[in-house]
């Protein structure tokens, strides 16, 4: 159910906070906010997140060497082969596409765990757990989507706090790439990259209505210019 998007001016205050305990460059003071006063705010349905959770985790194991027959009859079996774009279905069952790119979307993945609940914080300063993984599907046993599913106790956070955390990363990334740029040090483990896939991750999960909002976007038109 959508709800009032919290203030955007003291959720930027607490960003920039948090940016300066890390102690980061800060974005410029015309640095645009994610949403608008009086804007509408909610998650996408608790079902589509673990979809392209479960969508990710393929996509993962596809780069890491799981054969593609496996892969393929897994999304057949779980009923989520429509779930994927084009690119993800062509690297999935053909192979096309750089491992690389796809072994990335482990961070996108840690910010939709942190969404369901299964993931404790998406820290600033390190990358995607270890752990992860036994949060999710096991493939390599065979684990069904719907036995992953019973299994998991999914715990969605409220918009609002969605909402806080698109506007820390989208202003991180800003900063690491500044970093990167003036060849500032960075204050941990994390990476400009590591962070836009999280906010990737975050501005496909967190939906806005309102006069400057359009149809929330499907995971390949999500806009990740700064």
């Amino acid at each position: 159910m959508s709800t009032t998007a919290p203030d955007p001016q003291r959720v930027r205050e607490a960003s920039l906070e948090e940016l300066h305990r890390l102690r980061l460059p800060l974005p410029p003071p015309d640095f645009p906010l994610v949403w608008e006063p009086g804007d509408q705010i909610d998650l996408r349905p608790g079902p589509d997140i673990e979809a392209r959770a479960a969508c990710l985790n393929v996509l993962l194991a596809r780069a890491r060497g799981m054969p593609p027959e496996l892969g393929v009859q897994w999304l057949a079996e779980a009923r989520l082969v429509d779930r994927l774009t084009p690119p993800e279905w062509a690297f999935v069952a053909d192979g096309v596409g750089e491992d690389r790119v796809f072994a990335g979307h482990v961070e996108a993945l840690f910010a939709l765990a942190w969404l369901l609940g299964i993931a404790l914080d998406l820290d600033p300063l390190r990358g995607a757990p270890e752990e992860l993984a036994e949060r999710l599907p096991n493939l390599a046993a065979g684990e069904p989507f719907a036995a992953w599913r019973r299994r998991t106790l999914v715990a969605p956070r409220s918009a609002p706090a969605a909402a806080a955390q698109l506007d820390l990363y989208y202003c991180l990334a800003w900063s690491l790439q500044e970093c990167a740029r003036s060849g500032l040090p960075l204050p941990g483990q994390l990476e400009a990259w590591q962070a836009g896939q999280r906010r990737w991750a975050l501005e496909w999960a967190v939906v806005f209505s309102g006069p400057y909002h359009g149809e929330p976007p499907s995971w390949e038109q999500v806009d990740l210019t700064i």
